[in-house]
């Protein structure tokens, strides 16, 4: 169990939760940057989270769904009112009656997590404060302090398995429910560095192709929201032409875009694309959550082979855009 301890304190209002890992306190600050990870954690074992959004980033919302073993589902958020890198954050948490969509009949708290080097490995001391004491008793007879426990106890697996979130793991595509997919790479490279190749026309036709023997003839970036972008590809040589195009909802460089996406002479609703830069350990956590409008559309584009395809955008982005010469 790695909460060394817990205490209330009634006359500040606050809740304080420390836990121990012998991990370094870069192996732990990603535990809770990397969606993939959070989610194995956030919630007690009975109740895991799914994230749907999570922009570590000043200003950066988290959404996420726990599910109980019943079905039954309850929807919370993070506000992120600071970030320090490695050191701390601290979030507005807060109930949803779905999940972006705050809930006006439940309390909201500031909750602040402060991470530091320890003797055998690092600490993350958690801390809420409560707007008043009806609301931290409200919560805490709701069962908040075994809910933290609970969901803390897993911490030490998701810190020990390595190997699915390191940096060489490759593109991975995780169906979050039936019209969301969440597609994760770390990309070597600084945060910045792989907004430019993703913003910047001349380095996106050196990597965006998917498999050898495409070219990209056309690069059109939108540049501020309500603009809009238009992609086409075509063999080398010429022939089998196809592209995309949408409209820019919403930018936060370098950190967050939001785009539509459909197919150019496609009709019928395209997709909702958000991509995420967070920086970890070995690079650049690059997230991208699709919203399909049919769980039938979103089945028929995973089997044309998006992912493999995605792949090997990625490790050529790597190996001819990022690597020095």
């Amino acid at each position: 169990m790695p909460i060394t301890s817990v205490s209330k304190d009634t006359d500040d209002l606050t809740m304080t939760v420390v836990a121990d890992f012998p991990v370094p306190v870069r192996r732990l600050w990603d535990a809770y940057a990397d969606p993939r990870q959070l989610e194995r954690f956030w919630g007690p074992v009975e109740w895991p989270a799914t994230f749907s959004r999570h922009d570590m980033t000043p200003a950066g919302e988290s959404h996420y769904v726990m599910t109980g073993p019943e079905g039954e589902s309850s929807a919370g958020y993070w506000k992120f009112l600071s970030v320090d890198e490695g050191k701390g954050f601290e979030v507005e948490d807060g109930f949803c009656v779905e999940p972006g969509v705050p809930n006006p009949d439940m309390p909201s708290m500031r909750m602040t997590f402060a991470f530091e080097e320890t003797g055998k490995g690092s600490r993350v001391t958690t801390t809420t404060w409560f707007a008043s004491l009806q609301d931290l008793e409200q919560l805490i007879a709701g069962g908040m302090e075994e809910g933290m426990s609970s969901a803390m106890s897993q911490m030490d697996d998701v810190l020990a398995d390595l190997g699915s979130f390191a940096a060489g793991s490759g593109t991975q595509t995780q169906l979050l429910d039936d019209t969301h997919v969440r597609v994760t790479r770390i990309i070597r490279g600084t945060v910045e560095q792989v907004w430019r190749a993703h913003t910047e026309p001349e380095l996106m036709k050196r990597w965006l192709l998917g498999p050898d023997g495409w070219t990209m003839p056309v690069c059109e970036v939108a540049t501020e929201v309500g603009g809009t972008y238009r992609y086409e590809w075509e063999q080398e040589g010429g022939g089998n032409r196809f592209g995309f195009t949408g409209e820019l909802l919403e930018v936060h460089a370098p950190i967050r875009t939001v785009t539509t996406e459909r197919m150019i002479g496609m009709e019928g609703e395209g997709t909702l694309n958000e991509q995420t830069l967070t920086p970890v350990e070995g690079g650049t956590l690059l997230t991208v959550v699709i919203t399909y409008p049919s769980r039938e559309l979103r089945d028929q584009i995973l089997a044309t082979g998006m992912t493999d395809g995605m792949e090997t955008s990625y490790a050529r982005l790597e190996r001819e855009v990022l690597t020095p010469a």
